[in-house]
């Protein structure tokens, strides 16, 4: 009965451990749509100020094409806009799983150990993978100081 029970809460594990990647997938994906619709936003700042008429070019399916910035603009805000009516989709669906997750700890008294930053305690052979992100970098160059 111990090998089923074990069996069992390898399952359960597996289960936790795939909703937590789904979470993780969502994270990276709201995450990346938002870096494009910041990206639509400087395009739409640089170009609309601009004359309608002015010649530009936009990349359609890998190919290089000259319009003007009449024919650009409208196309740009509507991606940007459908871009953002697809993050508060993931992030509904994230909102979702959140509550999964939190029920299914719940159910099965899931608890996570939290180190002292507030984030989750890795074990000690585990290596800590990440630790560099949010570093800052200076101007390429700027090594030598005045």
């Amino acid at each position: 009965m111990a090998n089923n029970e074990t069996a069992n809460e390898q399952a359960i594990a597996n289960m936790y451990a795939a909703m937590r990647s789904e979470i993780n997938q969502l994270y990276s994906k709201i995450t990346e749509l938002e870096m494009e619709v910041s990206e639509h936003a400087l395009v739409i700042g640089a170009i609309q100020p601009l004359d309608p008429s002015r010649r530009c070019y936009r990349m359609v399916g890998g190919v290089l094409v000259e319009r003007t910035i009449r024919e650009v603009l409208p196309a740009v805000q509507r991606n940007r806009e459908g871009l953002q009516e697809v993050i508060a989709r993931l992030n509904e669906a994230l909102e979702r799983k959140k509550r999964e997750v939190a029920e299914f700890e719940a159910k099965y008294k899931i608890k996570i150990k939290r180190g002292p930053d507030g984030n989750e305690a890795k074990d000690e052979g585990e290596t800590r993978e990440g630790s560099a992100q949010g570093v800052l970098v200076g101007p390429a160059g700027g090594g030598q100081e005045p």
